[in-house]
């Protein structure tokens, strides 16, 4: 009996090993950071157009290198270094100017094309793969044309390298592990390059792939769950800023169609041109930020994006607690 004892507890345990052994296993497989399985085609870069991505994308809203006066950051020299704040701890936005060091000066096409659309960065090959965090919104960049994101790659390689490095992020335990994020990818990155509802017009569809794609206004006008991840059912219905300290609007009917402050199509393209709301006061923080970049959009575009917002159907969002002023 001792002996077909022992026996037993030895087979269990072997196969307690082999199926840690095959979760392990599978775990580091599913969580390997994904990069392009595509040779991209020959491509020369629109320069004028990869302004235009680099405008409503926002790059210089959190890459340009941070100055006490907002009023004199110069958009072109993206150093990053600002610090954003989370549930998760404190990001600080990396340098993505050209420098050959601390920037992205070695990445080649697909290296950039990965890190839109998967997640994933390179470096040139000088380093392993891994997955970047997602408080790079490209959960919506993913949704971006190839060529588009070649363009905006073309003009991001016109600005002036800066250098310096940015220090390491500072996020607490367990979600300072690069790796996890790869199971994070499997529930909320799961799209691929925006295609064109052919009921909806050529300014309703372009509207649709400003705001979904390169504007990704989604990431902050969305509440997210306790993974950080956006709440599909409540999606532009507003919520509380990442940092706990501001609320972002509603932007869907619920928040645009109430109250004392009724907003047009019209109102919203103004609004993304100069920053005045319909009540005559202007956008604050974050948003400033944004309209530095929309505003100088051609337009068209701004009408495009007025012309989807006002489209979206109605949600009514979480409640917005008195103490908390809008973003």
């Amino acid at each position: 009996m001792a002996l077909g004892g022992k026996a037993r507890w030895l087979r269990l345990a072997i196969i307690a090993v082999i199926v840690g052994a095959v979760g392990f296993a599978a775990f580091w497989i599913v969580t390997t950071p994904a990069g392009l399985i595509v040779t991209l085609p020959a491509h020369t870069p629109n320069l004028d157009y990869g302004k235009t991505m680099f405008n409503i994308g926002g790059c210089a809203s959190c890459h340009a290198v941070p100055n006490l006066n907002p009023d004199k950051v110069d958009r072109t020299r993206l150093g990053g270094g600002l610090a954003l704040k989370s549930p998760f701890g404190t990001f600080y936005v990396p340098n993505i100017s050209p420098d050959p060091i601390d920037g992205i000066g070695k990445w080649r096409d697909d290296d950039f094309v990965a890190a839109l659309w998967k997640g994933t960065a390179a470096n040139g090959g000088a380093v392993s793969p891994y997955h970047l965090f997602p408080a790079f919104p490209y959960t919506s960049y993913q949704h971006m044309e190839l060529n588009d994101v070649l363009d905006l790659f073309g003009y991001l390689k016109t600005l002036p390298p800066v250098q310096g490095k940015v220090r390491d992020h500072d996020l607490a335990f367990p979600f300072n592990i690069r790796r996890l994020v790869g199971v994070w990818k499997l529930f909320y990155l799961t799209g691929g390059p925006y295609v064109p509802d052919p009921s909806k017009s050529a300014q309703w569809n372009r509207g649709a792939y400003l705001v979904n794609g390169p504007g990704h206004c989604a990431e902050c006008h969305s509440p997210r769950n306790w993974l950080g991840g956006i709440i599909d059912s409540e999606r532009f219905a507003g919520g509380r800023a990442a940092d706990g300290k501001g609320w972002v609007p509603n932007i869907t009917p619920v928040g645009l169609q109430h109250g004392d402050e009724i907003w047009s199509e019209k109102d919203i393209a103004s609004f993304l041109n100069d920053g005045m709301m319909p009540s005559g006061d202007f956008a604050g923080g974050a948003m400033s930020d944004v309209i530095r970049g929309t505003s100088l959009l051609g337009a068209d575009d701004r009408a495009a994006i007025a012309a989807y917002i006002v489209s979206l159907p109605p949600v009514q969002g979480p409640a917005r607690p008195p103490k908390h002023k809008e973003q």
